[in-house]
């Protein structure tokens, strides 16, 4: 599996397609390849440390928080069941179920059009510059994740008290 080929998925391809096309590609490695899908949770690493807190702490506060992930349409109903901190978010952008992946401008014209949230008040947290470039460029204020306590500081330079 590489990136490329996860893309894939995160821009809204069907897994069975793609498995498809690995094994004909590479047919004796058939048995692994149909083992991703199933088993592709093992391939988490888990959450980054305080986020999980940050996330309930902004929403314990009535802060309204919303998200926009690469993620397959087909995986993210699985991978969201095991955080329940997902839940604390009033909508979050699928890339897989929208055919729109992060950085494409057309994501963050969904986001204007889809979230009550007045850009030029919003913060876009996301660990690639790429992503902040283009949220900035669609008029949100960019923060680049690097650890949970940056980005409490910089929610707190904003006037948030956490």
């Amino acid at each position: 599996m590489t990136p490329e080929w996860h893309f894939q998925h995160d821009a809204g391809r069907p897994a069975a397609e793609t498995t498809a096309e690995l094994v004909a590609a590479f047919p004796a490695e058939r048995a692994l390849i149909e083992a991703y899908v199933p088993r592709w949770l093992e391939t988490l690493p888990g959450p980054v440390e305080g986020m999980i807190e940050l996330v309930h702490a902004l929403a314990d506060k009535g802060v309204p928080l919303y998200g926009i992930t690469n993620f397959s349409h087909e995986f993210w109903p699985r991978f969201a069941s095991t955080e329940p901190a997902f839940a604390r978010f009033r909508d979050i952008i699928v890339s897989g179920e929208e055919r729109l992946v992060k950085p494409d401008p057309a994501i963050f014209a969904l986001a204007k059009r889809r979230f009550p949230v007045d850009p030029a008040r919003a913060l876009f947290i996301d660990d690639r510059d790429d992503n902040i470039a283009a949220a900035e460029a669609a008029g949100y204020r960019g923060h680049l994740f690097t650890s949970a306590g940056r980005a409490k500081a910089a929610l707190t330079a904003l006037g948030l008290s956490l």
